[in-house]
């Protein structure tokens, strides 16, 4: 299963492909994975040929509030609010200029495992005040916590969401040092966290991680 928020390039992976396709659909179609996300991205993706009807059709197919259960009962997948935009931008191959198009609206995904285990992904956002029902409603452990600043949170954005919002077990650090603009560390976070029983992971590519 391949999860995607929301349009932008560093997300659907259409960054350097001049052909107009996408890493996540050359994923979706290596590994046979079915692609979930907002309804009006999924539209978009298939419209540029990038996934095939099949592999985003009824269920995976949902909105904000949406709850699905596409690989059967034992994972529940919500799709909560992000702060963000979502367009996708495609380079016009008569006229070599980088074209916008509508991409559904941004999203966050909360991931229940039949362990009761929930994990939040935050997708790419800014801070908002339903933080604290996110957190109060679903109960979220583990989130995936974007800290790079700019485009999302940077990292004193970031300590405020967990210190006085959301409260996790555990943290991730994510969305940063990707592009020279994305300058939170999650050094910066956790020195702005200061003290909390919140765990922080700032894990490197490769790392394997335990719940």
């Amino acid at each position: 299963m391949i999860l995607v928020t929301h349009g932008h390039g560093d997300h659907v992976g259409n960054v350097g492909r001049p052909d107009g396709s996408s890493d996540a659909g050359e994923l979706a179609q290596r590994t046979g994975a079915q692609v979930l996300g907002p309804a009006g991205l999924m539209e978009a993706m298939i419209s540029l040929g990038w996934i095939t009807p099949e592999k985003s059709i009824g269920e995976k197919r949902f909105a904000l509030g949406g709850r699905v259960t596409p690989m059967g009962p034992e994972i529940k997948i919500t799709q909560v609010r992000a702060e963000h935009s979502s367009e996708i931008f495609m380079m016009d191959p008569a006229t070599k200029k980088l074209v916008a198009a509508p991409a559904g609206v941004p999203c966050g995904f909360i991931i229940e495992f039949e362990n009761g285990f929930k994990l939040y992904h935050m997708g790419d956002t800014g801070l908002f005040g339903d933080m604290r029902f996110i957190a109060d409603y679903y109960k979220p452990e583990l989130i995936l916590m974007p800290i790079g600043g700019h485009f999302v949170m940077d990292p004193r954005d970031a300590a405020y969401a967990t210190k006085e919002l959301l409260k996790p077990k555990y943290v991730i650090p994510i969305h940063y040092g990707t592009f020279p603009v994305l300058r939170g560390t999650p050094q910066e976070y956790q020195q702005f966290l200061g003290q909390t029983t919140t765990q922080v992971f700032p894990i490197s590519p490769g790392d394997k991680l335990t719940f």
